[in-house]
């Protein structure tokens, strides 16, 4: 069963000037969510099948609009993390079946390659609740310049019997990142680490 959206949000965060300095090209992160009915709401069920579908949906659709929303090829894609806030008729594993069994998929298909772990947070909460959205590099999570995060909030979900389902993708690192470790541009690749 496809999922049941009442809402898309897309939104691209910019920033041009950091500690003074200009950054060229802007360091820019772009999130789309989508609040979905919850099919589990209010009731206890061993098997949660149509969340793991609805995630697998999810995972194209949303990294796909962030994707479109930054302008760039897939290839251009640099980072990427998913996060879900659950309602309170819902419970944490409604957002587990989401972004762990096959959200990460079409997520990578949609930002091309993604050898790394799609970081992840999830919780429960009301109306307005936010989360922070963890990033880390889609194929290499050694990259420190990478490890971010951007808030997700969306101010009339998620209802009672609703979860908000984030992704995030970016085209750059950190503004003006510069702690070291692995560069983006000694990536390998091959085992989603370095």
């Amino acid at each position: 069963m496809p999922a049941k959206i009442r809402k898309l949000i897309v939104q691209v965060d910019e920033t041009a000037i950091e500690m003074g300095r200009t950054l060229a090209p802007p360091v820019r992160k772009a999130l789309a969510m989508a609040v979905i009915e919850n099919p589990y709401a209010g009731r206890y069920a061993e098997n949660l099948d149509e969340l793991v579908a609805i995630g697998e949906e999810l995972g194209a659709l949303l990294g796909q609009r962030c994707v479109q929303a930054l302008g760039i090829e897939p290839g251009q894609a640099q980072s990427y993390g998913k996060a879900a806030i659950v309602g309170e008729a819902g419970e944490l594993e409604h957002a587990a079946a989401i972004l762990h069994p096959k959200l990460g998929a079409p997520l990578r298909k949609a930002v091309e390659k993604g050898a790394a772990l799609v970081p992840s947070a999830k919780k429960m909460g009301g109306l307005g609740t936010a989360i922070d959205v963890p990033l880390g590099h889609k194929d290499a999570a050694f990259v420190r310049s990478h490890f971010d995060a951007m808030e997700a909030r969306v101010s009339d979900a998620p209802r009672a019997g609703e979860i908000v389902v984030a992704v995030v993708v970016t085209d750059s690192g950190r503004p003006l990142a510069r702690i070291g470790g692995l560069q983006a541009s000694e990536i390998q690749g091959q085992d989603g680490l370095r």
